[in-house]
């Protein structure tokens, strides 16, 4: 299941930085409310990449990254024997 959402979301990144361009649109003299369609293109498509990145963050953040490397048995300084450092507002630093 990890594996499919995550061939996934890399499709849905190729297709958003593939498009994130209008190369259909080169050329075109075309004009809508005082501005060119290739710049409405770009400002609906960093729209829509951002919700795109919005639904990322929520749903799939970390998706792909092994948890289980050489590092992820390290504990954090001071955490094992209750010792750990903090500041005035005892936030760790």
């Amino acid at each position: 299941m990890r594996r499919t959402e995550l061939g996934l979301w890399i499709a849905v990144a190729v297709v958003l930085a593939g498009l994130a361009v209008p190369w259909f649109l080169w050329g075109s003299g075309t004009v809508v409310a005082s501005l060119p369609v290739w710049l409405w293109w770009h400002v609906g498509w960093m729209g829509l990449a951002s919700i795109v990145f919005w639904v990322f963050t929520r749903r799939a953040w970390g998706i792909g990254i092994d948890r289980t490397g050489p590092d992820s048995s390290a504990t954090p300084p001071g955490a094992a024997d209750g010792t750990r450092k903090t500041n005035s507002r005892g936030e760790s630093p």
